[in-house]
């Protein structure tokens, strides 16, 4: 009987963006993107991180604030890169636009992008942190019981969440983003798993993952509860600004069981992930060949798979299996060719 192979930690990690994937390994990363005329870009660039070298990073609870952070900045880059290949030449730039760059000159975008990414930081701790609280205060004359509000919350926080990833997975736009999130998931799941990386593996395999964003964002919900149930003060702007004060050990909590569930497949870590991994049928789509290829071009880019199934499974891939995957891919190719129905996609926006 053949034993089945267990999944084994790569530490690669990624993210889908405009037509493509990010994916980063270390301090190097790699942005692939798909351009209007079908050729493949890849742009490979090094991060240290906002507190590279630092002891702090050593530390559980408090490292998982820098990764946060260090994702948020290496994902804006990331999508800023990916929207450069499909941006309207004729789009004149704004007063917004001129006044950065009389500003800030050669930093201009860097510090644009920075603005966004603070507001829209602002924006979802107002949406996910303190709104649910202002609509369970309103039932505080009907419910006495602190303990009972504090599960309010956490419910309405949860709904929330679900409600907007259920909401934006419908808009075409985001599904095809959310078409190359499934590109990335299956491309590390097929080279954890142990198989050579390649796109009849990719296809076949996972496009959930225990480490994924949206499993961390859950998780977040989920701690929220907890602790908001256990800390707990009787002044209403108190309470505002504690939940806002405590987003950084959310985040810290998160990030290490995540951390936990990427490196253990024991059933109490399978549990846990479970939640995550269910959202993650809202937020990954099946993904076809070609964004497959454009997810390859970008491990590849910055991670060097054949060695690492050598090290972590013990064999080497022999070279014949790839030629053979890609000769069972042209001739599926060609077969379809002939049904191929050309269908124009815009789009507009990303998560």
């Amino acid at each position: 009987m053949k034993k089945k192979k267990t999944m084994k930690y790569s530490g690669i990690g990624g993210q889908a963006v405009l037509e493509g994937i990010m994916m980063k390994n270390k301090e190097q990363y790699a942005v692939a993107v798909r351009k209007p005329n079908g050729e493949i870009e890849v742009e490979v660039e090094h991060y240290m991180g906002i507190a590279h070298g630092n002891k702090l990073l050593n530390i559980p609870f408090i490292r998982g604030v820098f990764q946060f952070l260090d994702s948020l900045i290496l994902g804006m880059r990331s999508l800023n890169y990916s929207a450069s290949f499909y941006e309207d030449d004729d789009v004149r730039e704004t007063m917004t636009d001129k006044a950065f760059r009389r500003m800030f000159k050669d930093k201009a975008d860097q510090v644009f992008s920075a603005v966004v990414m603070i507001i829209s930081l602002a924006i979802a701790v107002g949406i996910f942190m303190v709104l649910p609280y202002y609509i369970t205060s309103r039932f505080e004359e009907y419910i006495r019981s602190a303990s009972f509000m504090a599960i309010i919350e956490g419910a309405i926080r949860i709904v929330i969440f679900v409600g907007y990833v259920l909401s934006i997975s419908l808009m075409k736009d985001i599904r095809r983003v959310y078409m190359y999130h499934g590109a990335e998931h299956k491309c590390i799941s097929c080279i954890e798993k142990g198989r050579p990386l390649t796109v009849q593996n990719v296809m076949k395999s996972s496009k959930q993952h225990k480490r994924c964003g949206t499993s961390f964002l859950l998780f977040v919900m989920l701690v929220s509860i907890v602790l908001f149930f256990f800390i707990r003060v009787d002044n209403p702007v108190y309470r505002v600004l504690i939940r806002i004060a405590l987003i950084p050990v959310i985040a810290g909590i998160s990030y290490e069981i995540i951390r936990l569930a990427g490196r253990s497949n024991n059933f109490l870590v399978r549990i846990i992930s479970a939640p995550g991994m269910w959202m993650q049928r809202l937020t990954t789509k099946e993904p076809d060949e070609s964004m497959v290829e454009v997810a390859i071009a970008a491990v590849e880019a910055v991670f060097d798979w054949k060695a690492y199934l050598y090290e972590a499974f013990g064999y080497e891939v022999d070279e014949s299996w790839l030629r053979d995957d890609d000769n069972s891919n042209e001739s599926d190719s060609s077969e379809s060719d002939s049904n191929e129905i050309d269908i124009d996609i815009e789009i507009e926006e990303i998560e």
